[in-house]
């Protein structure tokens, strides 16, 4: 005898959330409802704008949910009502108590955007390419009141290229984490999980990237910099001062070559990329962005300002520059 399809919720807010939602809606799961944080003003205007999460639900006709927290008894309630097997729970970006971890039958499961427990927390696909880590993955895991710290029900790795850039990275982690929620569910139907608790000694935590962290010092390695550039980018990019202006850079390549010169002088500039000088390298520019400007590339910018850039002149880490 089949059993009973699985009564679940959902809980996500952004755009790699909704990602996961789409793929239960297409496999046609018997979702009861959808948690996702209230909306945020955003734009110029400041309207309230719902998030990613929110607008997929509606358009699936599901009902949605909006606490601002799950600590309140009536929040709890609601969620007591659905009478769930499993909450399913992608970056939410609220907190559970134990009181809702232990409401449905099954627990709440997460899927998190690193290979656990490496980068517990919210910036785990930031900081896998700032540390230049060789892979990554998604791991499945059965939610505790600790941050990530439950037991692991699935992981799936892929490596890290050295183009790899948040953005894309993010996309193909998607990928993988909705086969893998798949995967889960399944197991947890037939009652075939093999949970794996984490090594707390290998535990690493991935902090929100800080405004801060995007300001390029040139006195380091090229691969560095070009890991803190495709980290940094789309969200906040990475970015240095020329001509006492701020100059975001948004793609770049690390060199081999090194010469006996000062980190931050451009070395040379064609219609391939604005080469810099750093520790024992360079880095080769293809893609900038000025204040109040659109990204474009070197070769671009160079058709509408030949002379903005000249050799030997620097790229700073402050404003102020000689």
């Amino acid at each position: 005898m089949n059993k009973p399809a699985l009564r679940i919720a959902f809980a996500g807010t952004p755009d790699f959330a909704a990602s996961h939602l789409d793929v239960l809606i297409n496999a046609g799961y018997n979702i009861l409802g959808v948690y996702t944080q209230p909306d945020r003003p955003s734009g110029r205007g400041k309207l309230d704008k719902p998030s990613p999460v929110k607008s997929l639900a509606l358009d699936s006709n599901l009902p949605v949910f909006q606490p601002q927290s799950l600590k309140s008894d009536a929040a709890q309630k609601q969620l007591e009502e659905l009478d769930l097997d499993v909450l399913v729970v992608v970056a939410y970006g609220l907190i559970l108590p134990q009181a809702v971890l232990d409401i449905p039958r099954f627990g709440c499961i997460n899927v998190h955007a690193s290979l656990l427990p490496r980068w517990r927390g919210a910036a785990p696909i930031e900081r896998s390419i700032l540390a230049g880590d060789a892979k990554t993955g998604i791991t499945i895991m059965q939610m505790d009141a600790d941050l990530d710290t439950g037991d692991m029900l699935l992981s799936s790795a892929t490596p890290i290229q050295a183009d790899d850039n948040s953005a894309n990275l993010t996309a193909r982690l998607a990928a993988i984490g909705q086969k893998a929620l798949l995967d889960v569910l399944k197991q947890i139907q037939s009652g075939t999980l093999s949970p794996c608790p984490q090594d707390n000694k290998q535990s690493t935590y991935a902090a929100k990237l800080s405004k801060e962290e995007a300001l390029i010092t040139w006195d380091k390695n090229a691969m560095e910099i070009q890991q803190q550039i495709n980290a940094f980018y789309p969200r906040s990019p990475a970015y240095s001062f020329y001509k006492g202006q701020r100059l975001r850079i948004t793609q770049a390549v690390a060199q081999a070559s090194t010469m006996a010169i000062e980190a931050g002088t451009i070395l040379q500039f064609d219609q391939a990329g604005l080469i810099v000088a750093c520790h024992n390298s360079s880095l080769l520019i293809r893609k900038i962005q000025l204040s109040g400007k659109a990204e474009i590339s070197i070769k671009d910018f160079l058709n509408g300002h030949r002379d903005y850039f000249a050799a030997g002149t620097m790229l700073s880490s402050s404003s102020i520059q000689d």
